[in-house]
């Protein structure tokens, strides 16, 4: 699927100057994941925006925002805005934060191997460790 690349343009803006944002596509769409997690992103002209269980019924209750689905079910902590909702370059960086501020509460992801047999193991990939 596409995304708005106008969009992904001014989310790079939001982002600039960190050495912390990684863009990936996945998901259907364009990621912006900070360390190893994803923040938000772009599906179609979606704004996906990753704001966690906790917040997630409060996010709900803004405008133009809908609960994010994912091959048909509901995604908790993860929140869908429609383009009339991230119009203006401050509405876009308010709802941005709000990823970025839920994923700084994650605690570091550790290291696993890529190696399945060694994953099951619990031996750390050493290129990561």
């Amino acid at each position: 699927m596409a995304f708005d690349d106008k969009a992904a343009q001014r989310i790079r803006r939001i982002f600039f100057g960190r050495e912390d944002v990684v863009e990936k596509k996945m998901m259907g769409g364009l990621c912006f994941m900070l360390g190893d997690a994803m923040c938000c992103g772009l599906t179609g002209d979606a704004l996906m925006v990753r704001v966690g269980k906790d917040a997630h019924a409060e996010a709900l209750t803004q405008p133009h925002a809908r609960p994010m689905t994912f091959t048909g079910r509901p995604l908790a902590g993860f929140v869908f805005v429609d383009p009339a909702g991230y119009r203006d370059d401050g509405a876009l960086a308010a709802w941005v934060k709000r990823g970025m501020d839920f994923v700084a509460t994650l605690p570091p992801k550790k290291a696993v191997a890529k190696n399945p047999r060694l994953k099951k193991a619990g031996v750390v990939d050493a290129r990561k460790a």
